[in-house]
C-alpha cells in the first residue's frame, strides 16, 4: 500500500511505510503493537488519531518524525484537535483500515490441494 506523505515519513521499494516499522512501543523493546511487557494490553491497540504511521496514539509517536509529531498542533487542526488538518487521522482511520482489508490477498487459503 502506497502511502501519501501526509501519513507516512516515506515508503520503501515495496510501497510499505517506512516510519511503521521503526516505531516500538513505549518500553522500546518490541515494534509498535506487538508489544509483550507489561503494557501490552494498552499498546497493542490504538484508537482515534494516530501517529503518521497509524502504529502510535497521536502525540507518542516513537519513529522518526516523533520530533514533529509530539506536540500540540499549531495552525489549522484536524477535527479531533491532535493532527494538523492536512494530515488527519482522527474520522479517517476505521476507512483506512477497512480499505486496506479489502485490497490484502489472502494467499494463505486461495488455492486448496
Amino acid at each position: 500500500m502506497v502511502h501519501p506523505t501526509s501519513t507516512c515519513c516515506k515508503t520503501s521499494g515495496d510501497g510499505s511505510c517506512v516510519c511503521a516499522a521503526q516505531a516500538k512501543c513505549s518500553c522500546g523493546k518490541e515494534s509498535a503493537l506487538h508489544c509483550t511487557c507489561n503494557k501490552a494490553s494498552t499498546e497493542n491497540t490504538v484508537s482515534g488519531a494516530r501517529c503518521s504511521c497509524r502504529a502510535r496514539p497521536a502525540g507518542q509517536c516513537t519513529c522518526e518524525r516523533a520530533a514533529s509529531e509530539n506536540h500540540p498542533v499549531s495552525g489549522e487542526a484536524c477535527p479531533c484537535g491532535k493532527r494538523p488538518s492536512a494530515s488527519c487521522t482522527c474520522e479517517k482511520a476505521e476507512a483506512i483500515d477497512a480499505a486496506v482489508e479489502g485490497i490484502e490477498t489472502d494467499f494463505t487459503s486461495r488455492f486448496r490441494s
